[in-house]
């Protein structure tokens, strides 16, 4: 890894000299303090520090974008300031990280959100060599693994998702579970609140649940994906993982935030498993525009400790994301993360969506490996739960095939009635 570098872009803002302020990033993250200690020679820091590549000026501002005390201590929000915006490029040493997927998460955002010569600053991206990326984990199941399971092959998967949180025993999980199957959906996944609740131990929820899946499989050959929310101790998701594999399953789900890289990491080398990675707790880190995470970089630390799928959000949504930041969100998860390899994994769409969000979603995306999610979209459909399905699997081929849902809808009375129903809402 001697000589290889990895590359960072951060959006920062500032009131003092922006190629002042790179530097002093450059050398947060690398070898730099506020003042020279013992033994730190020119030579340690050619070898060690990371280097400012490129410096775009951007917009100023009329006001910081956040809080900052340092600032406030030396007077400096007493006078006028000119808020300067820009884009840095920064690379680092590998060898300062070596495979350690915490430390190169802390490396490229680390304190840096906390420096007093800034009133923003957002991580955008992380580029990696490929003989870099190839040293972490890679997706075990990722897209192909996913079609080959669920037996999908030319058309996006339709999955949905149970709430047992809400109350339902792991019988009734079972119980909602068989229907779904037997509604025709591809995949089914826990909320990310259920866990392990008293009202639904995940062990007995995972026999009931695959016990139906089983069953159903016997009768077609078609085995529906499920992922069980697993996220807990490193122990128990090993533990769990273990359970859904010999009962027949093929995936599991984690909260990423919650879990941490390492957990995420060596859950991926106890499972061959399909690993769902949700993202809830991201609007946290992202919403503010000069704070925290781009998706882009975000998601690739996430990829490198394995995951196989990726939520993104959905188009027309509920939640506060626009449709570009979902749309990028998708592309991102869809692209390789260095040249030369085949390591993408499924994004997911979910909330808010049904027949109607298709027409923008295979417009922008232009895709057909892609898992659609929808809840109320299948099960609050008026005729039930199989005419959801069919109305989503309607509306998908009636996009690919260059029809109007409207013009779709008049020979398919499950898009009619979907478009009729939830078109109102």
């Amino acid at each position: 890894m001697s000589g290889m570098r990895f590359t960072a872009t951060y959006l920062i803002e500032t009131p003092l000299d922006v190629a002042q302020v790179a530097e002093v990033l450059a050398g947060e993250q690398s070898c730099g303090t506020f003042a020279r200690v013992e033994g730190e020679t020119e030579a340690l820091r050619e070898r060690a520090r990371a280097t400012v590549e490129k410096i775009e000026l951007l917009d100023v501002a009329e006001t910081p974008s956040l809080p900052n005390g340092w600032m406030q201590r030396r007077g400096m929000f007493a006078k006028p300031q000119r808020w300067q915006r820009a884009r840095l490029r920064v690379s680092f040493p590998v060898a300062n990280v070596g495979v350690n997927l915490p430390t190169l998460a802390a490396t490229v955002s680390g304190n840096l959100f906390d420096l007093g010569e800034v009133t923003g600053l957002r991580l955008e991206s992380v580029e990696l060599p490929a003989a870099y990326r190839q040293q972490f984990q890679l997706p075990v199941q990722g897209i192909a693994g996913t079609r080959k399971l669920t037996g999908v092959f030319d058309r996006p998967l339709i999955g949905t998702i149970i709430k047992p949180n809400v109350g339902l025993s792991a019988q009734e999980s079972g119980d909602l579970v068989a229907k779904l199957c037997a509604a025709g959906v591809d995949f089914i996944k826990d909320d990310e609140c259920c866990g392990n609740p008293d009202h639904a131990p995940l062990e007995q929820r995972v026999r009931a649940v695959m016990k139906r899946v089983r069953a159903h499989q016997d009768r077609t050959g078609k085995h529906v994906m499920v992922a069980f929310n697993i996220s807990d101790d490193l122990d128990a998701m090993r533990r769990h993982a273990d359970l859904v594999q010999a009962e027949g399953g093929s995936c599991v789900m984690a909260s990423l935030n919650w879990c941490g890289y390492s957990a995420i990491q060596s859950l991926r080398r106890h499972t061959p498993l399909a690993i769902h990675g949700h993202r809830n707790g991201f609007g946290a880190l992202s919403r503010h525009p000069l704070l925290g995470f781009s998706y882009p970089a975000w998601q690739t630390l996430w990829r490198l400790a394995g995951v196989d799928h990726m939520h993104v959000h959905g188009l027309q949504g509920k939640f506060a994301q626009d449709d570009d930041e979902v749309i990028e969100a998708a592309q991102v998860s869809l692209a390789p993360l260095a040249e030369g390899l085949d390591d993408r994994v499924l994004p997911a769409f979910s909330n808010g969506q049904w027949a109607g969000t298709v027409p923008a979603t295979w417009g922008s995306v232009r895709s057909n490996d892609l898992l659609f999610m929808s809840g109320g979209g299948i099960l609050a459909h008026p005729d039930g739960a199989a005419a959801g399905v069919a109305s989503l699997q309607q509306a998908w081929d009636a996009v690919q095939q260059g029809e109007t849902l409207a013009d779709r809808a008049q020979r398919s009375p499950e898009l009619q009635s979907a478009l009729a129903f939830f078109g109102k809402k």
